[in-house]
């Protein structure tokens, strides 16, 4: 048996499966196509439209997040449609990337790495340009920014044009309200605030979608249809093989989500996130972030002046057991570490978190005083309470 002593994962996702989660994931197999799981299918489907903030359905697909941002493009396109991507990061740039190998026209309105979005410069492109769909990320986790879904819904407002949104590490640690916002697509994947394995992919859907979904000439798409994926799903099933084990880890984090209360859930990754912030400032890190746009799930930190941010990475990992997250693309490589505050975090978690940087920073040579990030936390946490 793999065995892994004092591992402290603290990745941007995946992340810590709670005990409670596991415990689920290890039940015996039912039939996928029998009473029983159907209503646990049924069960998720109530749950999770509650986490999307949507009354329309979810869909379930194994499947990864990018799996999910790939099906929401192919589900929507004909060959040569144009579509808006934001990129204001790595997984703005992946979905320009998947547009591509999709055949899309594809413009973008590129936001300096860090910063929030002016969705008034979405409203002077659509004044310029018909498109598809307006294509972004929710909580962008490779600089530890969220964006404001709801000021771009607004943009699109009674227009034809689709809001398709990412949510992979934003969702069950950020609000996410689909159907108030104007949101058309909204996908997801399990392992990160959701605190399951990776391995489940959502979508969520709205009727304005579903309209551009049932004409004829779209891309090709077999497994990620999501036509098939809701014929199926009206009948309680899946199209084809679900995760089975995945999906009782899935409804057990939706139960534990409901009794925590979903608010107080994303009230907690907020607390945390900013307990955090509070104590990678107070050690001289600089956050990546511009002030009022920070993430409440992944906090990414600019390295100081003669380190790598490899080598400190590295230092947690080797030292401490503690495993963070370096840069998320080419651009930042050595110049920015991650922590997630995603899933099943405390505060004990954040200030371990704190006193493992703080001794790898002091290992590595970089001047800082003793207890600053901890009492910078702390200070942070009782003024929140």
């Amino acid at each position: 048996m793999l065995t892994i002593p004092d591992y402290r994962l603290r990745l941007p996702g995946p992340t810590m499966v709670p005990e409670r989660i596991r415990q689920a994931t290890a039940l015996p197999i039912l039939n996928h196509r029998g009473a029983e799981f159907k209503a646990m299918l049924a069960e998720c489907q109530k749950r999770l439209k509650s986490v999307f903030g949507t009354a329309h359905d979810v869909l379930i697909f194994a499947g990864s997040g990018t799996a999910m941002m790939e099906a929401s493009l192919a589900n929507i396109l004909s060959p040569g449609e144009k579509v808006l991507v934001v990129v204001a990061g790595q997984f703005g740039d992946r979905f320009v990337s998947i547009a591509k190998a999709l055949g899309a026209q594809i413009d973008t309105v590129d936001v300096e790495w860090g910063h929030t979005l002016d969705s008034t410069r979405v409203a002077e492109r659509l004044r310029q340009n018909s498109y598809r769909a307006v294509v972004m990320v929710h909580n962008e986790s490779s600089t530890g920014v969220t964006y404001d879904i709801a000021a771009v819904g607004k943009v699109l407002e009674g227009a034809s044009t689709l809001l398709v949104v990412d949510s992979v590490s934003g969702l069950a640690g950020a609000e996410m309200k689909m159907d108030e916002w104007g949101a058309d697509i909204v996908v997801s994947a399990s392992q990160k605030s959701l605190m399951c394995p990776p391995g489940i992919g959502l979508a969520a859907i709205s009727p304005k979608a579903w309209k551009v979904m049932e004409r004829d000439g779209r891309v090709p798409s077999f497994f990620a249809d999501f036509r098939r994926a809701k014929a199926s799903l009206d009948k309680g099933e899946t199209p084809f093989t679900p995760p089975v084990t995945l999906v009782y880890g899935l409804l057990e984090a939706l139960r534990m989500i409901d009794e925590e209360g979903l608010d107080n859930v994303i009230e907690r990754h907020r607390r945390l996130g900013a307990a955090l912030r509070a104590g990678a400032q107070a050690l001289g890190l600089e956050l990546y972030n511009q002030p009022g746009t920070a993430s409440n799930t992944v906090t990414a930190m600019k390295v100081p002046q003669g380190l790598d941010g490899g080598t400190i990475v590295q230092h947690l990992r080797e030292r401490y057991r503690t495993v963070i997250a370096g840069a998320r693309a080419a651009r930042q490589t050595g110049k920015v570490i991650r922590i997630g505050t995603m899933g099943m975090v405390s505060e004990a978690d954040i200030i371990m978190d704190l006193r493992h940087l703080e001794a790898t920073l002091r290992d590595l040579g970089q001047p800082v005083a003793a207890g600053a990030g901890v009492r910078a936390a702390l200070d942070a946490l009782s003024v929140q309470h």
